[in-house]
């Protein structure tokens, strides 16, 4: 439970740990690690459909099940190593997902050879910083807007799957490239200059 009275984002549970945690040390923080973004474009695929608590609750299996989100590594699984994930019931067994995964990860890392790193591709949406919004409540945050259907286009046309326009702005906000804590957050201000 949140042990202190700082104003949170509405959607933040504060009588769940994980979730007061997330929001408070990574939700809409700036990403500029590869293998960091990578996690976060597989969890946001994943949560396609579910609750973001239950991607939440599991990301430790999905951890140690994507080899700690390696794209290199997840690249190379083959059909064995997928027969295997699909029988963990410590991750969503979703094969489609799964299968998305190993074809993204090795689309992740055409990419980042093509850019110098993902983040680079990523971040030159936004020449490199993040877009701040000023949402006073959670009902006027967006689901999707013109720049998540650009990158969700220009990702499919790169062979990515599972990473349509809703997913890909829920990734545009975990990974801090909009801040949309509402404004009232104290987590709002903290990340207006990062």
């Amino acid at each position: 439970m949140a042990t202190d009275d700082r104003p949170r984002c509405g959607w933040v549970p504060r009588h769940k740990d994980f979730y007061v945690t997330y929001h408070d040390t990574e939700w809409g923080t700036p990403v500029r690690d590869d293998r960091l973004m990578f996690e976060f474009l597989t969890l946001e695929a994943f949560q396609a459909g579910l609750s973001w608590e239950i991607i939440l609750k599991k990301r430790e299996n999905f951890r140690k099940a994507f080899a700690g989100f390696d794209p290199q590594k997840v690249a190379d699984f083959d059909e064995a190593r997928i027969q295997i994930l699909l029988e963990d019931a410590g991750i969503i067994r979703n094969q489609l997902k799964i299968r998305a995964t190993v074809n993204n990860a090795r689309c992740f890392l055409e990419v980042a050879a093509e850019h110098g790193t993902f983040c680079d591709y990523f971040w030159s949406f936004t020449d490199g910083k993040p877009l701040v919004n000023q949402w006073k409540t959670l009902a006027e945050i967006p689901t999707s807007t013109p720049l998540s259907d650009e990158i969700a286009r220009d990702l499919k046309r790169r062979g990515f799957k599972f990473l349509g326009t809703t997913v890909m702005y829920a990734h545009m906000q975990a990974v801090g490239m909009v801040n949309d804590h509402e404004v009232g957050c104290f987590r709002h201000s903290e990340l207006v200059d990062v």
